[in-house]
């Protein structure tokens, strides 16, 4: 595939929040808030930290291997698999949650970026191996947010009345439907039939979604040696089992959050989270919070209340029915993972660094955070357009009204500003004003009364003169309303719409390698990544 890429600051994008930016340029204000720099001296350091929080691992070998039975792996996932048993072995990990045919692009993003950074880390540390994790979060319940997909601008959407985990939803006659439609989007193109037969294969009826997912995902990156975890497994869950016994009882995750939000909320506008406990019940299809009225823990939506020793009895016979929210949620990934890095995108990274307090108080190490890549693809013909446009890498981000107001001005024949005429006209009045307060004080009202309109009608008929002109580049106007609806639909960033289907329907395995190839390890950015026929 013939293709370049090129690469923007974060801050040149406009996509990015404050806490984000400062975070990459670690300001002084975020110092306190998380461990390790994310650099060559912060991996040493999350490594040693790591050593001194050592994790079960029989246990997770175990269950990886359990989770894979019966699947085709390569040998480089065999590999890693073996690898995570011993003490010199680390994981980089990055985690979403199961979205169907994998979501947006940035789910892909991710999973790349922790297979190019631990491909790095190998490299640079050859008496340490780092195994990359896609740690699958099953028990979101969001189906809103993880059961739609959009291609080619088309939503489609997985109606199903099923309820509870998403990871627990059970494939339909409703989601078959959903890839049938697909293939009749992708089927004419070159990959579009091995693609939509892959989907088939993984996603059949009666099959769990976290299962289908980590099937797909294992077919699409196994290759790289991407280990996938699901952690809805009792075995793991056995492992939290204590944070989750001191959440219980001391409800101690709000505590720690609402003090390090208090301190940045000094800098940055963060959002509140987290509740007295921080834990759901998680039985069959259900997924319901857990909650302390009365001096009892109750389930209201199951109608379930326990003692405390019920609770605790509870959680030592089915830890599985214990499920984390997202202030326990990676704690508990640190707890049965080695892990020392993980990759995230903006909005995981700001509560991330609301956590570090709830890790020390669990007794859990805290990773090094790094912030994901970013990137917009362009087709060849989108990327034609850019060139014949000559809109450079960083206009592209500008709002569409000011790169048609650019264009227009850089090609129109004519003078459309009238910034000169203004200024002499602001002079003409300011002199007559000076001449008639020689004569009248009371004049000088007057003058400026007359200078306002004066402006005021230059300034309208500079703007009928742009709009006028605007009229005779109506061509040039579309293809940058065309340009700029496929890099940043609806006014957001493509990786955050778009799903990878028809790109890898065009180009089969070979956009995942070059996403790969243009994926950034340690010092990662936001890529134009340029398709050329």
């Amino acid at each position: 595939m013939d293709c370049s890429t090129q690469y923007l600051p974060y801050e040149q994008t406009g996509f990015f929040s404050k806490i984000v930016q400062d975070y990459l340029q670690q300001h002084e204000n975020l110092r306190s808030f998380y461990l390790h720099q994310a650099n060559a001296a912060g991996v040493q350091s999350a490594i040693a930290a790591r050593d001194v929080h050592p994790v079960n691992r029989t246990i997770l070998v175990d269950t990886l291997k359990a989770q894979y039975q019966g699947l085709s792996i390569s040998e480089k996932v065999k590999q890693n698999i073996d690898a995570l048993a011993h003490s010199n072995c680390y994981t980089i990990t990055t985690a979403h949650q199961p979205n169907i045919f994998t979501g947006p692009f940035y789910f892909i993003y991710k999973i790349i970026h922790a297979i190019q950074l631990a491909d790095e880390l190998n490299h640079a540390f050859p008496q340490k191996q780092f195994v990359p994790v896609y740690y699958m979060g099953s028990e979101d319940a969001d189906l809103d947010e993880l059961g739609f997909v959009n291609i080619g601008g088309e939503k489609l959407i997985w109606e199903t009345k099923q309820t509870g985990a998403v990871g627990r939803m059970l494939v339909d006659q409703s989601f078959i439907r959903l890839i049938n439609a697909i293939a009749g989007q992708i089927g004419v193109l070159p990959f579009g039939n091995a693609l939509t037969g892959l989907f088939s294969n993984c996603y059949t009826i009666g099959k769990s979604i976290q299962q289908a997912t980590l099937e797909l995902v294992n077919a699409l990156f196994g290759v790289y040696g991407l280990v996938v975890l699901m952690p809805d497994q009792p075995a793991l869950k056995a492992l939290f089992a204590p944070v989750i016994a001191k959440e219980l009882t001391e409800q101690f995750s709000q505590q720690k959050v609402t003090e390090t939000i208090a301190l940045l909320q000094e800098h940055y506008k963060v959002q509140a989270a987290g509740r007295p406990i921080n834990l759901f019940y998680l039985i069959d299809d259900k997924r319901e919070r857990i909650e302390w009225q009365n001096g009892q823990y109750e389930v209201v939506a199951l109608g379930l209340t326990f003692t405390k020793e019920a609770i605790l009895q509870e959680l030592a016979n089915h830890p599985e029915r214990f499920s984390p929210n997202v202030i326990l949620r990676g704690a508990y990934q640190e707890t049965i993972l080695p892990n020392i890095i993980f990759i995230g995108g903006g909005g995981e990274l700001a509560y991330w660094l609301e956590l570090k307090r709830v890790f020390e108080s669990a007794g859990v190490a805290f990773p090094m955070l790094m912030l994901r890549n970013s990137f917009a693809i362009l087709t060849p013909k989108l990327a034609q357009k850019q060139t014949s446009l000559q809109i450079s890498d960083t206009d592209l981000f500008l709002p569409e009204h000011l790169l048609i107001q650019q264009y227009v001005s850089k090609h129109s024949a004519h003078q459309l500003d009238l910034t000169n005429e203004l200024s002499n006209a602001t002079a003409f009045y300011e002199g007559l004003a000076i001449r008639a307060r020689t004569v009248d004080p009371s004049l000088n009202d007057h003058v400026e009364a007359i200078a306002s309109k004066a402006i005021k009608k230059i300034q309208a008929l500079e703007t009928k003169i742009k709009r006028a002109e605007k009229k005779k580049f109506s061509t040039a106007e579309h293809q940058i309303h065309l340009l700029k609806q496929a890099l940043f639909p609806n006014n957001s960033l493509q990786e955050r719409q778009d799903n990878i289907a028809l790109l890898y329907a065009q180009y089969g395995p070979a956009i995942i390698e070059q996403i790969y190839q243009s994926s950034k390890g340690m010092n990662p950015a936001f890529g134009l990544i340029k398709l050329h026929v």
